[in-house]
């Protein structure tokens, strides 16, 4: 699970770096802003699905298969996004 979601971590941050080539001014800020926001929301999402489990064994099992999830519908974002300009 951990290599997993590092996979996609991976993938995000390489996607996320081409998205932002070729971006200027508010276009740029706003994708910045962005990816911000979205890494706030998707730990933030992810430590509530740990905390379901209440700091059991199967917590951070859960908690990084949420990190995984998030992250690639997040790389799927962005190239739809940015892939046709």
């Amino acid at each position: 699970m951990f290599k997993a979601w590092k996979t996609a971590d991976a993938d995000l941050n390489r996607v996320y770096t081409q998205s932002r080539k070729g971006l200027e001014g508010a276009d740029l800020q706003r994708l910045i802003a962005a990816q911000r926001l979205w890494v706030q929301f998707r730990d933030a999402n992810c430590d509530a699905a740990y905390g379901l489990y209440g700091g059991g064994s199967a917590g951070p099992m859960v908690r990084a298969a949420c990190l995984e999830k998030d992250t690639r519908e997040r790389v799927k974002e962005l190239n739809i996004m940015y892939a046709e300009r």
